[in-house]
């Protein structure tokens, strides 16, 4: 048995796929993997160019991959990460993935015959267990992150992460000098609704009233759960003016439809603080002092009301 009929019954056994191609990319072999795999005869596609075979090939970056193997003689490689796969290759996995073709590592290597460069060998590897659980695992961590920032019940940002936030849009207000205005707002009668109908119905009210809120709000801004039934927004590049618009939004937004619960149509409406950012505040927390005193004296003032900071006084 010669070398070659050794080496051909050796690529012939391997869980992947084994090509070689001339200098001009046409096939000259391909291994029983790829038989298996590919839906066509090799009698009838050796020595056509790989580009007619499989046209589902990005042409010019394989061109340019494969030219590199060819002038530097070295192995060149393509995994999985980079491109999901290069030839469209049913994979035959029990698992559900979101593509129907194997995911692939490619390794490209020079093929000599007697000393001299004679083509290129493409192996093909089958990763597509390794990439579904990779990306299971990617999208697991993903989630428990999010979890680390997002308030269970609400679903908008905890205290924490609002906080993390305030101090970077903070930092970036006064260096900067943009406009930067923070809500605080509080729900009216809150204890009431939960001794009254009990906390599920506090918990609905809670929910119905981070989703009116957030719906009012641009991407940019930045909306968290501060405390029970206390609120807050971060509203960039927005100046005081800016600010009672929203306030005023998020205020008929709040008292426009009840909360229905066992039947019964709960109303709710909140009292609202704004402090805007000025270059005499020396941290984040004279803000959030500021606007928590502008809450308070909307809740002292009948609630349901929205009071500016106390160097802009105002009650509406």
């Amino acid at each position: 048995m010669t070398e070659s009929m050794m080496d051909s019954q050796i690529i012939d056994q391997l869980n992947s796929g084994v090509l070689l191609v001339d200098l001009n990319y046409k096939l000259v072999h391909w291994n029983r993997f790829l038989a298996v795999h590919v839906n066509k005869s090799f009698n009838d596609v050796v020595g056509q160019s790989i580009f007619d075979v499989f046209p589902e090939l990005p042409r010019r970056w394989l061109e340019r991959k494969l030219n590199s193997v060819i002038q530097l003689g070295t192995p060149s490689f393509c995994g999985w990460e980079q491109r999901h796969h290069l030839f469209e290759l049913p994979h035959t996995r029990p698992i559900s993935t979101d593509s129907e073709f194997m995911a692939q590592n490619c390794t490209f290597l020079p093929y000599l015959e007697q000393q001299q460069l004679a083509g290129v060998y493409i192996l093909i590897e089958d990763v597509t267990d390794v990439c579904h659980y990779q990306s299971m695992l990617k999208a697991t961590m993903q989630e428990l992150e999010l979890a680390t920032r997002i308030d269970g019940l609400t679903k908008v940002y905890n205290r924490k992460f609002w906080e993390e936030s305030l101090t970077h849009e903070f930092l970036r207000a006064k260096r900067y000098a943009c406009d930067m205005s923070l809500l605080m707002f509080d729900l009216d009668h809150f204890k009431s609704i939960n001794d009254n109908y009990g906390h599920q119905c506090g918990d609905l009210v809670l929910v119905e009233a981070a989703q009116r809120v957030n719906s009012l709000l641009r991407d940019a801004d930045i909306l968290g759960r501060y405390g029970g039934e206390e609120f807050a927004v971060i509203l960039t590049e927005t100046a005081q003016f800016g600010a009672v618009e929203v306030a005023e939004r998020i205020k008929k937004s709040l008292t426009a439809t009840p909360v229905v619960f066992n039947g019964k149509e709960i109303y709710f409406s909140a009292s609202i603080g704004i402090a805007s950012f000025n270059s005499e505040q020396t941290s984040h927390e004279t803000l959030i002092a500021e606007a928590d005193a502008a809450l308070y004296r909307a809740k002292s003032s009948g609630r349901n009301k929205i009071c500016l900071s106390p160097t802009l006084y105002k009650c509406s």
